[in-house]
């Protein structure tokens, strides 16, 4: 998208959202944009969190699904300028704004075990403690991370190890480390927004893609790919944030009132995302029986493990000493709550 077609869609979205706006003094209606659709986890987690803000307290929470208001860049940009109050965004894309974010796509960094990652998200020091003041120089206040699923790689050949990816065109997010992981993996990573993956994949411009398997049913891609792959390399992490300054500027009372919006909101995601995985792909391999699915052994898994230790490298390049001291808290953090 072109800068002046980017600037015509905030003032379109900016005008559109204040005439929507209501009258009254006290009770408001605050905005809210997630990168999927209602039926999907962020969605799922949306829904809850407008439930609990609306059931006590006069505000009212306006929900926009992906697409509503542009791309992931779109709804950012938004939400940093106060159109929107709040935003779910992965730290895949804001990668480029927090470097320091993109440490949630070091492979294998992350266990599979979603018990596990419920607890880590919730009780965390690296993420309720050192990402918050790096959010807030954003103009974000971070509210939490949840997991939506692990990720499976989609292609449309056979990924049994690190070779079957030598010039796959694989489709990644804005997101220099995963640009990086995916070079470490052998392909030729190909950043797109996600609105040009269907088609890419259609047209052969990309092979394949990542995301977790609820999002491979919801959004049709396993029809245009052949084979999936869980190689146990990441668990997707988002984020939900709000404008900073509308944050701040809420009394005492509406501030714990969006906090015990989000803690609601996420102890009833944890729950459901922990069973869509299993419930989805069993809806792709009804549509399309002829999918393959694969789950790689540990001497499969080898050389991407291998290549991992590259990524992380990279990353601790990227980022210095803070996203060092990050990554080393994030693995405390992993240990202390694996049991």
């Amino acid at each position: 998208m072109t800068q002046s077609a980017k600037f015509a869609l905030k003032a379109c979205v900016a005008a559109s959202l204040t005439l929507a706006a209501p009258s009254g003094v006290l009770a408001e209606t605050w905005r809210y944009a997630f990168e999927e659709s209602m039926a999907d986890v962020q969605g799922v987690y949306a829904q809850k969190f407008k439930d609990e803000i609306e059931a006590n307290s006069d505000h009212e929470v306006q929900l926009f699904p992906y697409g509503t208001l542009g791309e992931s860049a779109d709804i950012m940009e938004q939400t940093q300028d106060g159109i929107l109050q709040f935003v779910d965004q992965s730290p895949g894309f804001t990668g480029s704004l927090i470097p320091e974010a993109q440490v949630f796509f070091v492979p294998y960094l992350l266990p599979t075990d979603q018990e596990h990652l419920a607890r880590f998200y919730r009780e965390s020091e690296a993420i309720n403690g050192m990402f918050k003041p790096l959010y807030a120089d954003q103009g974000l206040e971070l509210l939490n991370m949840f997991p939506e699923g692990e990720v499976a790689m989609t292609t449309k050949e056979p990924v049994n190890t690190c070779a079957d990816l030598n010039e796959v065109k694989f489709r990644v997010m804005t997101n220099p480390l995963l640009v990086e992981s995916y070079k470490a993996f052998g392909a030729t990573p190909t950043p797109l927004p996600w609105g040009e993956v269907y088609g890419g994949l259609q047209t052969n411009i990309i092979q394949g893609q990542e995301n977790p398997t609820f999002f491979l049913y919801s959004t049709k891609i396993f029809e245009v790919t052949d084979y999936i792959t869980y190689a146990g390399h990441n668990n997707f992490t988002t984020a939900v944030m709000a404008n900073k300054d509308f944050y701040d500027g809420l009394s005492a009372d509406d501030q714990l009132v969006v906090q015990s919006a989000a803690s609601a909101a996420y102890d009833h995601t944890v729950v459901y995302q922990a069973q869509a995985a299993d419930i989805e792909l069993a809806k792709i391999m009804e549509a399309k029986p002829e999918m393959v699915v694969t789950v790689l052994t540990e001497d499969e898994r080898s050389c991407f493990k291998e290549a991992a230790v590259q990524v992380e490298a990279a990353f601790i390049e990227m980022t210095g000493d803070s996203g060092a001291k990050i990554l080393q808290q994030l693995k405390d953090d992993l240990a202390a709550t694996a049991n």
